[in-house]
């Protein structure tokens, strides 16, 4: 998604916030798309041959085809399950835990019973038996997977009823992808354009959450200290985030003026970490 709006930005074509909208709508798409082949795939491996009879009543002459197209659901649930988390974690953040709770077997777990079997107990295929009685086993798991897919389509609602949000989330990619540039420069030793990307990345936020905000200013073009003295003065951050902010401002001085002493690579790697602090507590 990411290299997506960099190329459209590099090409200049098209609304920034429309194009990845568009991007994210696909991803979710996607998510759910895959998440419905997987939960086939998971009911397949429970039982084979019910499954395909059932498959081939509804596909009829298609039905080797949709059964070939099935994923791997040992090989490509974990890919599933860690995209899943990072989207959920974005646009819907609340709703984390639980879609971990349904995969995770609990830790204080005294015995396995069809309300506490998890996808992980499915992917290590346990089977539980009392006296040559099957008590629990994969089939267990469906409804879990059925929950995640639920979690992932209230996210994908979550997106088109908050677009506020969704801004807010695309801003924060893109800063995101603007401090991995600055690792890259400050990595090969560009430490002056490192720290200047990173004071861009800064300035893009601070002024981001005043705008949010309907902060005025009375200048044309606020800096960083001018960004940071209302946030201070609004009561939006403490005395030491002010502190450190401006400390950030400072480093990104002594790169943007070629007079002052070199900064080092060290520098500039804190710099970058704060720079990442910031843009995830304040807001």
């Amino acid at each position: 998604m990411i290299i997506a709006i960099r190329e459209k930005q590099r090409t200049g074509t098209g609304n920034k916030w429309e194009i990845s909208l568009i991007d994210f709508k696909k991803d979710l798409k996607k998510l759910d798309d895959d998440g419905l082949m997987l939960e086939m795939s998971m009911r397949r491996g429970v039982s084979i041959d019910a499954f395909d009879s059932s498959i081939k009543k509804q596909f009829k002459d298609k039905a080797d085809d949709f059964i070939k197209s099935l994923p791997s659901f040992d090989s490509e649930y974990q890919r599933w399950y860690s995209e899943a988390i990072a989207l959920l974690k974005q646009i819907l953040p609340d709703r984390v835990t639980d879609f971990i709770r349904l995969y995770e077997k609990p830790k204080t777990r005294k015995e396995i019973t069809h309300d506490n079997y998890m996808i992980e107990d499915y992917l290590h295929g346990l089977r539980v038996t009392r006296m040559g009685d099957v008590v629990v086993d994969k089939q267990a798991a469906i409804p879990r997977m059925e929950q995640q897919r639920a979690i992932v389509k209230a996210a994908a609602a979550r997106f088109d009823s908050s677009l506020f949000d969704i801004r807010r989330i695309v801003h924060a990619d893109l800063l995101d992808s603007e401090t991995e540039v600055a690792k890259e420069l400050n990595k090969h030793k560009f430490t002056r354009a490192a720290g200047a990307v990173a004071g861009v990345v800064l300035e893009r936020h601070l002024r981001e959450v005043c705008q949010d905000r309907s902060f005025k200013f009375t200048k044309k073009n606020p800096t960083i200290s001018d960004f940071n003295e209302t946030l201070k003065s609004e009561d939006v951050i403490d005395v030491p985030t002010w502190r450190f902010i401006q400390h950030l401002g400072d480093i990104r001085n002594l790169c943007d003026h070629s007079k002052d002493p070199e900064p080092t690579k060290e520098q500039i790697s804190d710099m970058i970490t704060g720079v990442e602090r910031i843009i995830k507590s304040v807001f």
